[in-house]
């Protein structure tokens, strides 16, 4: 047998040694009782890396001004922003945002974006740190834990900002952390499921996404006021989830196997069953799929010292022409989508609408794109819907961008917009899965991390896009739809296959699947 080797083991005992995915499939149960809770625990992540990532549209919003001169006589306005006695004063107070309390209008206004360019950088520099940490000696529930508590202490301390460059370098260290959340997050709860759920299950995580920046408008509702408030209380849930939640979820049996703790992995799986209704035979032990038929016993049961295992780093895939491969066009099509999701989504605060409702309307806009996505996922495979997705929003866009912004073609203009941030909606969630398909467990989350860095270089030249003018954005984001979509054209369909633990594994799996 190919996947099920009959091995002898010590006193004559007969054992079977199976892959995680086979285990999965044949005892444990793909997707039942214990996924579905550990799902829902460790995908809570989300909320917290949308409350981090999005809460600068309200801490960093520009409030109204007023002229309070008794004689409705003014002076300076950029002036008033910053020294009193002028006749200007703030809508809400100095204390609503970081804008108003330090003045960051007129020549200073750059500073607000800097700002966001601050926080993608710090987080495309915490996802490649973590990507690798995950892989190696943290692991992925270790790796959580620390983020999560970087998390709120950094959000913490930035409510105590003194100055904008304290507040500048405070949201750095945050981005560092608060990047690597939804990383970590995502694969730690896919990585217990089977094959054929994997595909549905990595596409809902990113409703907990959608459904964090909802709360997070409601959140600032409540405070409107105070940006300095509004930090703390977005700050707080990462601590709770240390505390309440990550005790009760478990580390990922994938993770444990490649790091030759056995016996860990098998603890994991069993568990999984006896939660499902099923159980594990007695004879029946895990292996890599790097493993022989006739490893008799590395693996199956034994634990061998972890300096053995893949180191899990970004070297590790440039070693290998398969992954290297991979990894470049990965990297490229990760950048071009997260120019066109970040860079359409940015418009929210140019609809002249409540910021608040704006914000809510445009998370719930989001979820039919996953759900869509869900539902056809596993019916046309990730390499046709990723090209279909992309494709449609390259397509969209590219018609926004030839039609006149005025009067009645702002509709036609809008409608173009919102069916591409819905294809790229769609296209950058699904990226994540196709992603961690295409890697083995070995180097995952140091794959995914070079991948998320180059998203967050894609967060960061949005806005340098989006100031272009009307019509130029439009023009740009097309040609970054239709780029991609072609590039994806490249890669190799993950539908159906084994998700490989080592790169040895992948390489042979490869080469058998050519044949």
């Amino acid at each position: 047998m190919s996947t099920e080797a009959l091995l002898a083991g010590g006193g004559g005992e007969v054992r079977r040694r199976v892959s995680i995915d086979d285990a999965l499939a044949w005892h444990a149960g793909e997707f039942g009782r214990w996924q579905l809770r550990h799902f829902v625990l460790v995908s809570s992540a989300w909320l917290l890396e949308a409350l981090h990532t999005m809460v600068i549209i309200f801490a960093d919003r520009e409030p109204a001004m007023v002229c309070a001169a008794g004689d409705g006589r003014c002076g300076d306005r950029c002036a008033g922003a910053t020294a009193a006695g002028t006749g200007w004063e703030w809508a809400g107070g100095r204390a609503s945002s970081t804008v108003s309390e330090w003045g960051l209008v007129c020549g200073e206004r750059y500073k607000v974006g800097l700002v966001q360019a601050i926080f993608f950088a710090g987080c495309m520099i915490g996802a490649g740190v973590f990507g690798h940490l995950s892989d190696s000696f943290l692991g992925r529930k270790g790796s959580l834990q620390v983020v999560c508590v970087l998390n709120g202490v950094f959000g913490m301390l930035t409510a105590m900002a003194p100055n904008y460059w304290a507040y500048a370098a405070l949201r750095l260290l945050t981005g560092f952390s608060a990047g690597s959340v939804g990383l970590c997050s995502f694969v730690l709860a896919t990585e217990p499921v089977g094959p054929s759920r994997r595909g549905a299950a990595g596409m809902s995580t990113f409703y907990f996404f959608s459904g964090g920046i909802a709360a997070l408008a409601g959140i600032a509702a409540l405070f409107p006021t105070s940006w300095r408030m509004l930090y703390v209380v977005t700050s707080v849930p990462s601590l709770v989830f240390v505390v309440a939640v990550l005790p009760f979820v478990s580390e990922s049996p994938r993770w444990y196997l490649v790091r030759r703790r056995a016996d860990d992995a098998m603890r994991v799986v069993r568990a999984i069953a006896s939660s499902n209704g099923r159980s594990i035979p007695d004879d029946v032990s895990l292996k890599l799929d790097d493993e022989g038929d006739d490893d008799n016993g590395a693996g199956a049961g034994k634990v061998v010292d972890s300096s053995a295992s893949a180191s899990g780093s970004i070297i590790d895939v440039f070693r290998s022409r398969t992954t290297r491969f991979r990894l470049v066009l990965s990297v490229v099509i990760n950048l071009l989508a997260s120019v066109v999701y970040y860079g359409l989504s940015l418009n929210v605060v140019n609809l002249k609408t409540n910021l608040y409702v704006s914000v809510l309307v445009n998370s719930l806009a989001e979820m039919p794109a996953y759900l869509l996505t869900a539902l056809l996922l596993d019916r046309f495979g990730r390499k046709p819907l990723a090209i279909g997705t992309m494709l449609l929003s390259g397509i969209s866009c590219s018609a926004g961008s030839l039609i006149a912004g005025a009067g009645a073609m702002r509709v036609a203009r809008l409608a173009c917009g919102v069916v591409g941030i819905f294809g790229m909606a769609a296209t950058y969630n699904l990226l994540f899965i196709y992603t961690a398909e295409l890697f083995p467990t070995a180097v995952r989350n140091a794959a995914l991390g070079c991948t998320s860095q180059a998203s967050q270089m894609g967060a960061i030249l949005a806005p340098l896009v989006v100031v272009l003018g009307e019509r130029v954005p439009f023009a740009l984001f097309g040609v970054s739809g239709l780029v991609g979509g072609f590039l994806v054209f490249c890669l190799p369909e993950t539908k159906n296959k084994p998700m490989y633990d080592t790169m040895a594994g992948l390489e042979e799996g490869e080469k058998t699947l050519l044949k």
